[in-house]
């Protein structure tokens, strides 16, 4: 599951709307809706991010979470390190084969490290 396919899910079960009237009512089928929340699909367009905002009538700071949540949401992510330090494409190459088994604690502390400003 991808950040904005939680979020998605969470925000579609606190209005109380089915898979299926959400589809029927962004005109798209129940089955991309359930491939967006399981994160079976990629990042969706912006228009359809904004598509969403729009028939759950979110608020600014939602949407705007929303937003940021729909860029995050690339599951299938290709890193290039070409021109950057070797001890650069080992960390690339050690988080590809050890991120399945690192604990939830273990990635908000890297998410931590990464974040700041």
């Amino acid at each position: 599951m991808t950040p904005f396919g939680a979020k998605l899910r969470s925000l579609r079960n606190k209005h109380r709307i089915t898979l299926k009237a959400f589809a029927a009512a962004l005109n798209v089928s129940a089955a991309y809706i359930s491939a967006l929340e399981h994160g079976r699909r990629g990042r969706p367009a912006s228009g359809l991010v904004l598509e969403i905002c729009g028939h759950l009538n979110l608020n600014w700071d939602e949407a705007e979470e929303l937003k940021r949540l729909a860029m995050l949401s690339q599951p299938k992510v290709t890193l290039d390190t070409a021109g950057l330090s070797p001890r650069a494409t080992e960390m690339a190459n050690r988080l590809k084969s050890s991120l399945a088994g690192l604990s939830e604690e273990k990635i908000s502390d890297i998410l931590k490290i990464i974040s700041a400003d």
